[in-house]
């Protein structure tokens, strides 16, 4: 049976109501087995926190209906298994295309997540937040001065259609929908101390004052999703900005900054910041929350931008529980390069990046508020060799370059079921 609500600011909260609880793994290698235990080792009350992004990206609009239509296509498939390998309760997916209607991720959940993939047992997630995106929707303006003004980068957010690489949220646990809020319309522009005019004076790398009337802080968008866990309300804060880790303009940079700023004050109750709906405000003193998302910067190697995310991962409200892997160490010293020269450890990083350009980089993450209790965290990026090595692999990769990043928390005050 499946009930559609549909809620303001393009909510779609699709409940599927046949929900069952995830199912002990196999028992195979150290890492799997590491993974299991701290599975098993999570109370009752505990809730698994993910964010993946996916890869599930096509050049075209329709592609990705088109693809996600059969039951064979080897990315999703790969996708699903790393997903029923690490079974988050509630997951963030990323770079994925999310057109009008969500045909994509209807296709995605039943031909891929509900089946199972090698042996592994299928995911069911009775809800789903599936809303619209700034991905891919025309600005009417050449917002990146090539003289068009319908190529991807004139975008509100980088995309060459509608819903190009966004995002979706799965989750096990009930949504509380009339308390979601999404900030996909609030205007860069009216961020106090937004970087868009003091980026740099390079000629042309700025934008308009006609320009900054339409444009959004959001890439993608800002979502803050309530979840019920063990009776207790967890925010969701999901975002993706657009701009690439490493390289793009200034200006680019200075906006992936900002939305990743945007996290920052949210949580310290910041009233300037207004939803979808027109309400302004943050989060209220006390409210637990989990921010989640590929946030695009390394926090000691991403250059410049640096600055936001140690804003985010230096707050006082906001634990790091510091996500790490044995591939991601072995990969550094394997691939060398620019890893031969990034001053983070290793073992934090998420995404395997060209090794001439930007190198591995950290730059996928799950951040609890202190108000949370963390009892485990990790990357799956098994060492080669090991079973699920396969998953994540080497160029050209079965799923993405990007890892699955998860962490278990519990709400400190949690009410016994």
């Amino acid at each position: 049976m499946r009930v559609l609500a549909s809620c303001t600011a393009g909510l779609l909260v699709v409940s599927l109501l046949l929900g069952v609880a995830p199912a002990a793994l196999a028992d195979h290698g150290d890492e799997k087995r590491a993974l299991i235990a701290s599975r098993a080792q999570a109370s009752s009350q505990s809730a698994r926190f993910a964010t993946f992004t996916t890869g599930l990206t096509r050049p075209g609009a329709g592609e990705l209906v088109q693809e996600l239509s059969g039951s064979d296509n080897a990315r999703a498939r790969v996708s699903a298994e790393i997903l029923q390998t690490v079974r988050p309760d509630v997951v963030l997916l990323g770079g994925f295309d999310n057109e009008p209607g969500s045909a994509a991720v209807e296709l995605f959940y039943q031909n891929y997540l509900r089946v199972g993939q090698n042996g592994k047992d299928p995911l069911d997630y009775p809800y789903v937040y599936s809303p619209s995106s700034n991905a891919g929707v025309p600005s009417g303006f050449d917002l990146d001065n090539d003289a068009g003004i319908d190529g991807p980068g004139d975008a509100l957010g980088p995309g060459a259609f509608r819903g190009q690489d966004a995002m979706v949220l799965f989750s096990r646990y009930p949504i509380q929908t009339d308390a979601v809020r999404t900030f996909r319309n609030f205007l860069w522009k009216d961020m106090p101390g937004a970087r868009h005019d003091s980026a740099t004076t390079q000629d042309g790398d700025w934008y308009s004052a006609d320009e900054l009337a339409v444009l959004p802080l959001s890439s993608t968008s800002h979502w803050d999703v309530p979840v019920v866990v063990a009776g207790r309300t967890v925010h969701v804060l999901a975002s993706h900005p657009g701009a690439p880790v490493a390289g793009g303009s200034a200006i680019q940079r200075a906006r992936t900054g900002d939305e990743i700023r945007f996290w920052s004050d949210y949580v310290r109750g910041a009233s300037y910041g207004y939803d979808d709906d027109g309400a302004p405000g943050g989060l209220k003193q006390g409210e637990r929350f989990v921010v989640l998302g590929d946030q695009n910067i390394d926090p000691l190697d991403g250059g410049a931008a640096a600055t936001s995310i140690n804003q985010l991962l230096d707050s006082s409200l906001v634990q790091d529980p510091l996500p790490s892997s044995e591939g991601a160490v072995e990969a550094a010293a394997l691939q060398g390069g620019a890893n031969a020269t990034h001053r983070a450890d290793p073992r934090f990083d998420t995404v395997d990046l060209e090794d001439q350009g930007a190198g591995n980089l950290r730059a996928d993450y799950v951040l609890p508020s202190r108000t949370l209790r963390v009892s485990s965290s990790g990357v799956f990026w098994p060492r080669a060799g090991l079973p699920g090595s396969e998953l994540t692999g080497i160029l050209p990769f079965p799923a993405s370059e990007h890892r699955l990043v998860y962490a278990d928390v519990v709400p400190r005050d949690a009410r016994p079921r």
